[in-house]
């Protein structure tokens, strides 16, 4: 049988015997069942290499740490740096507008200067200050541009580089779509006044 007693009609003695034998077998057995108690599950790879999964765990928590700051940096990217600087600038002035008391004196310099600002109408010095500040704006370096006959237009409506020298060398694709959109709209519009005549 599979309890590896003996089956069909047996004696008393044989009985007997083989429970002592089954006795003997599970002391001879009783230490490796309380090593195997109190000892820890090992884990094996694939390969049958054991596994330090503190390590793995420790190695995981890492991984997972750089992710979400790779996820926070492209969140703050795509929300656009410039935006998120401009928000910020907002949050500064707004806190501090609300630190100024609420009763403005003629000595608040920041009310003096927005003062100063404002254009007012019929104000003789605002044109003598606008040719100032035009003045200004011009002595910066700027880029140069394309200064000649006007180019031909574009679907992106690009202006030309400052060194180009005027001689157009496209395939001819953008008049012709040009020329298909005015087609089509002239279409549109006959089709339009011919539907309408009769009203």
């Amino acid at each position: 049988m599979m309890s590896g007693v003996k089956a069909g009609l047996v004696s008393a003695d044989v009985l007997r015997r083989e429970q002592q034998e089954l006795r003997r077998h599970e002391r001879s057995n009783k230490h490796l069942e309380e090593e195997s108690r109190h000892s820890e599950t090992v884990f094996r790879d694939k390969s049958g290499r054991k596994r330090d999964l503190a390590q793995e765990q420790l190695e995981q928590r890492q991984k997972a740490e750089a992710q979400s700051k790779r996820d926070e940096q492209y969140a703050k990217w795509g929300k656009g740096l410039a935006q998120g600087r401009q928000q910020q600038q907002n949050v500064e002035d707004a806190i501090k507008e609300m630190q100024k008391p609420l009763a403005r004196y003629i000595d608040d310099q920041d009310l003096d200067q927005m003062l100063r600002e404002q254009e007012r109408e019929g104000d003789p010095m605002a044109e003598f200050i606008k040719k100032r500040k035009a003045k200004e704006n011009k002595e910066k370096k700027e880029k140069p541009r394309y200064s000649g006959p006007a180019p031909p237009l574009n679907r992106f409506n690009i202006w030309p580089g400052h060194r180009w020298d005027g001689v157009d060398r496209s395939n001819g694709f953008e008049q012709q779509r040009f020329a298909r959109i005015a087609n089509k709209k002239a279409v549109q519009e006959l089709a339009y006044k011919w539907s309408v005549e009769d009203m």
